[in-house]
């Protein structure tokens, strides 16, 4: 393999470079079918810079830097730098397709890491599928993207969407029948990923029992969540659950708040673990559930390492998007010194199969996948506790006491 020279930009549409080297020896003997030992082990990446994914793009490329210093520091992968090759796709899947075809037929890189969202990594992954590349992605977690018939693809996060609250359903379902929510009410974002997490928690309770007592579906746009919030209110249901991202989540709370609605349990996703949520609400989070597949306090190996990182260089602890870039580097760091082998070819064949039977440590926790890609874990589950966010699920990794019933808002 020839050395690759590598440039750095920052317009919109070019090519966006993270050249990492430690300052130790780079070398060492030769790696076989890895390649020169004097080459950088090049991995290429699109990701959504600019466009409606941009803030949470920008998160994930920051775990990607991470990652990258980090294994800089500990000497690399097969004794060999690693390199990062990011391209900015503007949040466009067309863009994202001949982003990854150009890394993999032009500039030849040698491994792949996965963009952020559904939209963007279900036609990532069929690119890297025609090509047999191994393909670990960060943040798509919808249950179509593992239905396409792809071996390829592994999500680096411990449960897709429908799975995200079952920490929660085992809880609900461990508690006497009388104490228990025996109703629920619905409303989520037309949305896969909004979608999948609250329906995932509904219809495992209402398999079990609990009656749902509305069921609503409502346009990314909406900002008036008034009627919503009224039916709720009528129906009175013991356990709400929004299928959220993070404004609707705010004003749908809020329009439940000035109806004096008072759930005895709260669940949203994604919203209460942005660090702006509580104001938002103007504070009444006491008791509101929220599942997540990464949290600072976990006590889950390298973590502590993966945090001290980050904000040495970047400044700030990471959130979730940038934790499960992270594990994506994790995942593919630990199939290469497994296999022995990090460039196109045969060896992308050995990786996947590797990863098929694998269980990876990573920040997020032990991750294994089934035959179509998809995790076989649980998220934590969060909950306001004494006004600070705090693990409550599953009680082997909590740092509180799950809260119920809800105090009032």
């Amino acid at each position: 393999m020839s050395t690759k020279r590598l440039t750095r930009g920052i317009a919109a549409g070019a090519v966006a470079m993270l050249a990492l080297a430690a300052c130790g020896d780079g070398g060492g003997s030769d790696t076989g079918d890895g390649g020169d030992s004097e080459d950088p082990i090049v991995i290429g990446v699109s990701l959504p810079l600019t466009g409606d994914f941009a803030e949470p793009g920008k998160g994930v490329e920051r775990g990607y830097q991470t990652w990258a210093q980090v294994t800089n520091d500990n000497g690399g992968l097969l004794g060999r730098q690693v390199e990062l090759e990011i391209l900015d796709d503007a949040s466009d899947a067309a863009r994202v397709v001949s982003d990854y075809e150009s890394l993999i037929a032009q500039q030849e890189v040698d491994l792949l890491f996965g963009p952020f969202s559904t939209r963007l990594v279900v036609p990532a992954s069929r690119v890297a599928s025609e090509y047999g590349m191994l393909f670990v992605e960060p943040a798509a977690a919808a249950a179509e993207v593992f239905e396409n018939g792809f071996e390829n693809i592994f999500y680096a996060a411990p449960a897709i969407a429908p799975d995200h609250y079952n920490n929660l359903v085992e809880h609900i379902l461990s508690m006497p029948e009388d104490e228990r929510p025996q109703t629920m009410a619905v409303a989520a974002m037309d949305d896969p990923f909004a979608q999948g997490t609250a329906y995932g928690l509904r219809d495992k309770l209402a398999e079990a029992g609990v009656e749902v007592v509305v069921d609503e579906v409502y346009p990314p746009n909406q900002s008036d969540f008034n009627a919503i919030a009224a039916k709720i209110a009528d129906a009175d249901p013991d356990l709400v659950v929004g299928g959220t991202q993070y404004q609707d989540a705010v004003n749908l709370i809020l329009a439940l708040q000035q109806l004096n609605y008072q759930p005895r349990m709260a669940a949203f996703s994604t919203a209460p673990t942005n660090p702006e949520f509580p104001e938002a609400i103007g504070g009444a989070v006491e008791g509101i559930l929220s599942p997540t597949g990464y949290s600072n306090q976990a006590d889950w190996p390298s973590n502590e390492e993966f945090v001290a990182a980050h904000v040495e260089l970047h400044g700030e602890e990471p959130q979730e998007d940038e934790a499960n870039a992270y594990t994506t580097g994790q995942v593919v760091a630990a199939a290469v010194e497994e296999v022995g082998c990090a460039e196109q070819g045969e060896c992308q064949q050995q990786l996947i199969d590797y990863l098929r039977g694998a269980t990876v440590d990573t920040v997020v926790g032990p991750l294994a996948w089934d035959e179509a890609g998809r995790p076989n874990g649980a998220h934590m589950i969060l909950q306001y506790v004494d006004g600070e966010i705090a693990i409550v699920l599953p009680e082997d990794t909590a740092t509180a006491e799950l809260v119920y019933p809800k105090p009032e808002w």
